[in-house]
């Protein structure tokens, strides 16, 4: 199991690597600025998870290859962006599919770590949408998952499913298969049906009406 939730994560790291990457080239950054950005957004949620559970220090920082994983990403878009951005439906899909790895995996390491099944459950979604926050936070945009996209919902589904699984003693992987694909099913929809959560919308007030030499009207 240790090696399957490597897998896991390793795998994850690298398709958020890739939209971190991305993101550094459309803002026209030098190389080491699309290398950090690849490595920010690949591994910051697995670095907050680490931290929050006491796993220090962590693998993030701790394992060369996350490291590898996240430069690698880094120069495919660098040196071949055009190519990757002509896939960008395909990497769309790969996000989902990171969103999904990240979120089972860190629901069940928080569980291996015992934390109550709400703790796992949030830290779960923190470690599939921490790395876009930190991503978007570091070019100065709006982070997604605080915008209409079903991002942070569909990685808390996909947590609550290990965590239910594990509550009822469900064999380890066949909850985490499950969440994941409930997960990137969710956020597959949400990308092709276009399905978002409500926004605010500001209401402001109507002027009052003004006549009579500028006297409000009673």
């Amino acid at each position: 199991m240790a090696a399957f939730y490597l897998a896991l994560d390793l795998a994850g790291t690298f398709v958020f690597a890739l939209s971190g990457a991305m993101t550094g080239v459309r803002h026209k950054l030098d190389i080491f600025g699309v290398l950090v950005l690849s490595f920010v957004a690949g591994n910051s949620g697995g670095i907050i998870r680490d931290v929050v559970i006491g796993a220090i220090p962590p693998l993030a920082i701790n394992d060369w290859r996350y490291v590898g994983v996240s430069v690698l990403a880094g120069l495919v878009t660098f040196y071949r962006y055009p190519n990757v951005d002509r896939l960008r439906t395909p990497v769309l899909l790969c996000d989902a599919a990171g969103l999904a790895l990240f979120a089972v995996a860190g629901t069940s390491k928080a569980l291996a770590f015992h934390l109550g099944s709400v703790a796992a459950a949030m830290l779960g979604m923190v470690t599939g949408i921490g790395g876009g926050m930190a991503r978007d936070v570091l070019t100065a945009e709006i982070p997604t998952v605080l915008r209409s996209d079903l991002y942070a919902v569909a990685a808390l589904a996909g947590a609550a499913v290990v965590v239910m699984g594990h509550k009822l003693q469900l064999p380890s992987a066949a909850a985490t298969i499950a969440g994941a694909i409930l997960c990137f099913g969710l956020r597959f929809l949400a990308i092709r049906v276009g399905w978002r959560l409500p926004t605010a919308h500001e209401t402001k007030p109507s002027p009052p009406n003004v006549s009579n030499c500028g006297k409000p009207e009673t």
